[in-house]
């Protein structure tokens, strides 16, 4: 019997998650005093990053090494992957068996929540400003690759030089050409120098542009893209080797059960896990918690390999490893100074207590 919940998703440059939205919930008269809202259970998102590399030889290369003194560059036309960065984070969804309505005391202060759209707990009586996820922040700090300006470059003498040797022969002439024009300008021995300092950046820009285009003829080009496959998985166990996805060099990641790429597999171990309950305890524990229901996660120990080597090793919060405590009502019955609570929406432990 599987004790997962699995699901997968290939992004290629769109954000996976939006800023949390958050609505505001006030006990009042017309709903008893109430407010409903759900504990989290764990989900935790394993994203990895894939670079797809596509790699375009050069018309000159067999010259690059003769002309420009240059030996690594691309020889054939190829494409290939490779697999970046593993993260994972943790992600509250709401568990359908642990929603509750907290009644409050008529007569006292009316108390509000703040709670996300799917009805996890925020605050209660604080102003709460949704913070930036996990995975947004990691994402905003790829940088992505310089692309290479498409500067025209086949000059009249060039096409008119004939054979490919010439061609070459031409090219890097005009590459030393321009390395000569730009130091000239830069060591103010040019005859035409730019006016101003912003000229002379657009015209050593150009030149720069120009010579790349041309060493490209030679070296080749490379042109990376990323994308982002995440993975979900709801655990209610652990988890010993668990296949998330395979990865090829040749055609990056594929289906758990295609056999096409190697397997990148997780464990997940319990290191903090609440005494387990038989029914009769169990029934007990739920009649015995009273006003705001809170969870106190457990811990498990995680790692992600591929051909025996880690690519992710860490400790995450899993609230299904964990049990709930209550915070009584009357906590809040105090009109003068009400006590404000916060807790992370992700897991549903208490952040901050301020009386």
């Amino acid at each position: 019997m599987k004790n997962y919940i699995l699901a997968v998703g290939l992004l290629i440059s769109i954000p996976l998650f939006s800023q949390t939205k958050i609505v505001k919930r006030t006990a009042l008269k017309s709903n008893n005093f109430g407010i409903t809202y759900s504990l989290p259970k764990t989900s935790l998102i394993i994203s990895a990053e894939v670079k797809k590399s596509t790699c375009k030889a050069g018309p000159y290369y067999i010259y690059a090494e003769k002309y420009l003194g240059v030996k690594d560059v691309v020889t054939e036309d190829k494409v290939f992957y490779s697999l970046g960065k593993i993260s994972l984070f943790n992600k509250g969804i709401p568990d359908p068996n642990r929603t509750y309505i907290v009644e409050f005391k008529a007569g006292t202060v009316a108390p509000y929540a703040y709670l996300t759209e799917d009805g996890l707990l925020c605050s209660i009586n604080a102003e709460y400003t949704p913070e930036e996820s996990e995975i947004e922040i990691a994402r905003k700090k790829r940088i992505q690759p310089i692309r290479v300006a498409d500067a025209s470059v086949y000059s009249e003498e060039l096409l008119m030089a004939g054979s490919v040797a010439k061609q070459a022969e031409v090219a890097a002439k005009q590459i030393y050409r321009i390395r000569e024009s730009r130091l000239n300008i830069l060591t103010g021995e040019s005859d035409n120098l730019p006016p101003d300092g912003e000229a002379m950046k657009l015209v050593i820009q150009q030149l720069e542009e120009q010579e790349k285009a041309l060493t490209n003829l030679f070296t080749g080009i490379i042109v990376e893209e990323y994308s982002d496959y995440d993975v979900t998985i709801t655990p209610y166990d652990n988890l010993d080797k668990e296949i998330l996805f395979r990865f090829s060099t040749h055609l990056g990641i594929v289906d758990a059960d295609d056999l096409g790429g190697t397997p990148v597999y997780l464990n997940l171990k319990a290191t903090e896990r609440a005494p387990e309950l038989d029914e009769k305890e169990a029934a007990k524990k739920e009649k015995s918690l009273k006003g705001i229901v809170y969870n106190l996660p457990g811990k498990a120990s995680v790692e992600i390999q591929m051909n025996k080597k880690t690519l992710y090793k860490g400790e995450v919060q899993i609230v299904q490893f964990g049990t709930q405590e209550g915070l009584a009502p009357v906590m809040f019955e105090d009109k003068k100074a009400p006590v404000k609570v916060y807790f992370y929406p992700e897991t549903g432990t208490i952040k901050q207590i301020i009386q």
